[in-house]
């Protein structure tokens, strides 16, 4: 039954994220966004809060929950902050035509091993929550996007520190 519930999650944060993702593109375009957040040289992690353009969010990013729930912009905090979200995984997309079916096939890597190796058990034994944030056609075809992103959160409120290992 989680399977389930998590094939049309990871497919209704597919729709959501394609449809919001495209208005962080508009803005990137129309000269919008806020760049990036200061960051340790070494380890890449976010030093000081910081809103940042969505293009700019990277693996192991803690972030806020976006109060209007659109990707356009987002609050970056360093992870030991408390914090809703978490960047835990990428996928790199092949070049070539713009497919909706193969991103969306990509996005289940977020609720398999690498959600179980992240974590330290398997999504179907967890209580975590995931979606993905996705490339959408304009972003594809206008900025060479061929990132996804997979996004971790607590339904149980914010935390503090990465979800790395918790194994709940």
């Amino acid at each position: 039954m989680r399977t389930r519930r998590a094939l049309a999650l990871a497919g209704s944060a597919l729709a959501l994220s394609v449809a919001l993702t495209g208005c962080s593109a508009l803005n990137g375009i129309l000269g919008g966004g806020a760049g990036d957040a200061d960051r340790d040289e070494e380890t890449g992690q976010v030093t000081e809060s910081a809103n940042i353009d969505i293009f700019s969010l990277k693996l192991g990013d803690c972030m806020m929950e976006a109060p209007s729930g659109l990707l356009e912009d987002i609050d970056v905090v360093p992870c030991a902050e408390p914090h809703d979200q978490e960047v835990f995984y990428e996928i790199t997309m092949d070049d070539g035509e713009y497919s909706e079916e193969s991103i969306d096939t990509a996005t289940q890597e977020c609720i398999g091993e690498a959600y179980t190796s992240f974590v330290g058990v398997a999504y179907d034994a967890s209580t975590l929550e995931v979606y993905p944030i996705t490339p959408t056609q304009q972003t594809w075809d206008e900025l060479n996007d061929r990132v996804v992103q997979c996004v971790i959160s607590d339904p149980a409120g914010q935390v503090e520190g990465s979800l790395k290992g918790a194994a709940r």
